[in-house]
C-alpha cells in the first residue's frame, strides 16, 4: 500500500513543458522577422523556485536552412536569445531581463506571457535568401538548466518536477517573390 502511494505521489509532480504553437516569417524593409508564440508551464517546483528568488533563464533558437537534394542542408542563419525571468521580494515583482533591456511584472503568468509571445524579432538578412526558394525553419524555447545554481543543476538531472520539455516547431518556408 505504501508503495503504491509513493509511486502515485511520483506521478503527481507535474514536470513542465514549452509547447510552441505557432510560428511565421514575415518580410520587412532590411531583411525576415520571426513572429512566434509558446504555451509556458513551469511546473510547481520552478514556480516556487522564481518566487524564493532563483533566476531562471530561457534561451529562445532560430535555425533556417536550405534543404538540398543529395547533401545536407545548407545553413543559413542561426539566432539565438536570452531571457533571464527573477523575482525580487523588496519590489514583490518579476523582471524579465534581455540583454539590456528590462521590463516588471506583478505576476509570473504575466512574465511568462511576454517570454513566450515573439513579436517582430528580426532574424535574417534579405540578400541572405533567394526569392521563391524553399527553406526549412525551426524556433524552439526552452529552459537553460546550465544557468540554474550548481544545487538545482544536479536536481535538474534526477527530479522530474524541474525539467521542463521544450519541443521545436519546424515548417517550411517558401521566400516570396517580389515584383
Amino acid at each position: 500500500m505504501a508503495l503504491a502511494l509513493l509511486l502515485l505521489t511520483a506521478f503527481a509532480v507535474q514536470a513542465g513543458s514549452i509547447e510552441p504553437k505557432r510560428a511565421a516569417l514575415t518580410p520587412g524593409e532590411d531583411g525576415y522577422a520571426l513572429s512566434a508564440e509558446f504555451a509556458l508551464d513551469l511546473g510547481n517546483r520552478l514556480e516556487d523556485a522564481v518566487a524564493r528568488g532563483v533566476p531562471l533563464y530561457f534561451n529562445l533558437e532560430f535555425v533556417l536552412e536550405r534543404p538540398r537534394k543529395y547533401w545536407v542542408n545548407e545553413h543559413v542563419v542561426t539566432r539565438s536569445l536570452t531571457y533571464r525571468l527573477s523575482y525580487s521580494s523588496l519590489t514583490r515583482q518579476y523582471r524579465l531581463t534581455t540583454g539590456s533591456l528590462h521590463q516588471n511584472f506583478g505576476s509570473l503568468a504575466e512574465a511568462l506571457r511576454v517570454v513566450g509571445r515573439i513579436a517582430a524579432l528580426p532574424v535574417v538578412e534579405k540578400d541572405a535568401i533567394k526569392a521563391g526558394e524553399s527553406y526549412e525553419a525551426a524556433v524552439r524555447l526552452a529552459l537553460d538548466r546550465s544557468q540554474l545554481p550548481k544545487p538545482f543543476q544536479v536536481d535538474a538531472i534526477t527530479d522530474r518536477a524541474l525539467q521542463v520539455e521544450a519541443k521545436v516547431l519546424r515548417w517550411q518556408f517558401v521566400a516570396p517573390v517580389t515584383p
